[in-house]
């Protein structure tokens, strides 16, 4: 999974665009100390599209297409379009079950690395159009693209650079084919909010591999879908570095440009699952103090973090009983989400053209538990006191815009929460407000036991969601100790809550 294909200037320029005036970037003058890098780290913020996208919080993929008449996780780009004909292919389905889940995007697999379009593209006869199904008059992007309308999902695609179909794949030419099936994704189907891309890598019909033409290519994207997201070899969002749903525990949205080489994550792009990080993404922590010295320039560059519901990305029949429990669904949401990240989570359609049952009820019991969980908030009610603070009825006002700070130029802070009755919660919420930066470095959570503060859960990062659980707790008492920050620290949102069973 590919980053940014030119170093520092060309990774600025193509983050910010044309389009937003933010300040989601800086570069850093030779000489700077490490303050002043500090400092500015603390003043970068997400561009809107960045901002809305982590406002997400759950997104979904779904993988389909050949490979899922196949039985294989990758194609070899000979496959016949003859084999793709779902008898019951039903995208109003999938977009149903994963709104119901509560996921607020998708994305859709337009061309896997076998290179056959679900779209009826001018560009190659290895599409639908070629294919039984609808004999040949059927288009699963208009379908799925129709679907999110109809449920106000936001709608996204993948389109995967290798193509191992293509006979002009390895030369010049495939760029240009490449701009051509991006067109025609971008203006044939309504308004796009993502645009996906992996860095794989291989061979083409001829024996070459590609040289990717990126920077035109989020040229493109930007000229005609300028809102779209680019992930998660692009511009806007990064590859958090495994596919097991698991976020860092210290998860900083702001890194050093110079470090966001393709090269030095793409060797291991789309494997069957990776499930160990890689390049320079491997690291427990790429954005502290101490990654920072040396920058030639800091950018906003949040993580997705993706997992399959099941072992694969496509569907297997026989891992119909390895789906994902709503337990371990929850769990890595506590670890994604939880973690300063947006969820991405695969989904894939059977051979029917439909999500199958075992996915469906695992879904619909994840989404359950996490509405009833976080439905009452237990700090509620709660008196909040803060010394060196200003602000904090901004912390339970459910609103993310407002919120808490300190006065003057403190960077350590104290709130003490006085709740009406003892309350009985396992869960931590804190939410820093991003629009103005992430900034907290260290915290801890203490609750009073007995006449004694105990400590209760610590961390790092805490950015724009941050989910600590420990064993149940009951208490009036409890106390947020930020121990440092970049500047003044802020938060948004406070919550106590207590899992569901």
């Amino acid at each position: 999974m590919k980053v940014i294909s030119k170093v520092t200037a060309g990774l600025l320029l193509a983050i910010s665009g044309n389009t937003f005036a933010q300040q989601n970037y800086a570069i850093i003058p030779q000489g700077a100390t490490e303050a002043e890098i500090v400092r500015t780290a603390a003043r970068i913020t997400p561009s809107p599209r960045q901002l809305k996208w982590q406002k997400l919080e759950l997104t979904a993929f779904f993988h389909f297409g050949v490979n899922t008449f196949t039985n294989r996780e990758w194609g070899t780009g000979k496959e016949s379009p003859e084999i793709f004909n779902p008898s019951q292919l039903d995208a109003d389905q999938w977009v149903r079950i994963a709104r119901a889940a509560g996921i607020r995007q998708v994305i859709l697999t337009a061309k896997h690395h076998d290179g056959f379009c679900l779209w009826p593209t001018k560009t190659t006869a290895h599409s639908v159009k070629s294919s039984p199904w609808k004999a040949g008059n059927g288009d699963v992007v208009r379908e799925v693209a129709e679907a999110c309308k109809k449920y106000n999902m936001g709608f996204g695609i993948y389109l995967s650079p290798w193509d191992m179909n293509a006979a002009v794949y390895g030369t010049p030419a495939y760029n240009d084919l490449f701009i051509d099936q991006l067109t025609e994704l971008l203006t044939g189907y309504g308004k796009v909010d993502e645009v996906w891309f992996d860095g794989a890598n291989g061979e083409g019909p001829n024996g070459k591999k590609q040289e990717y033409d990126f920077d035109r290519w989020y040229a493109h994207i930007r000229k005609l879908q300028p809102q779209a997201t680019i992930a998660v070899m692009g511009p806007d969002v990064r590859w958090v570095g495994t596919e097991t749903g698991y976020g860092r525990d210290t998860e900083w949205s702001v890194l050093p440009a110079n470090n966001l080489s393709q090269d030095l994550i793409s060797a291991d792009s789309q494997k069957e699952m990776n499930t160990k990080p890689s390049g320079f993404i491997k690291g427990k922590d790429i954005g502290s103090r101490d990654k920072l010295i040396g920058a030639k320039g800091l950018v906003w560059y949040p993580a997705e973090t993706d997992v399959s519901i099941r072992p694969g990305w496509f569907y297997h029949p026989a891992e119909d009983s390895k789906v994902k429990s709503p337990e371990k669904l929850l769990d890595i949401y506590y670890n994604s989400v939880g973690k300063n990240g947006v969820l991405l989570l695969n989904i894939p359609p059977d051979t029917r053209g439909l999500i199958s049952k075992s996915d469906e009820a695992s879904l619909l019991e994840w989404a359950r538990l996490r509405t009833a969980t976080f439905k009452t908030n237990l700090a509620a009610g709660a008196k909040i006191s803060s010394p060196n603070g200003k602000n904090t009825k901004a912390l339970l006002d459910s609103r993310y815009s407002t919120y808490w700070t300190t006065a003057g130029t403190d960077t350590a802070a104290v709130l003490d929460f006085k709740l009406p009755v003892a309350r009985t919660f396992d869960v931590v919420m804190m939410q820093e407000n991003i629009a103005v930066g992430q900034r907290i470095e260290k915290f801890a959570v203490h609750y009073l036991d007995k006449g004694k503060w105990t400590e209760l859960t610590s961390g790092t990062t805490v950015g724009y969601k941050r989910l600590l659980t420990f064993a149940p707790v009951t208490t009036d008492r409890v106390r947020i100790s930020i121990l440092s920050s970049r500047l003044n620290p802020t938060l948004a949102a406070f919550g106590l809550f207590k899992q569901a069973k």
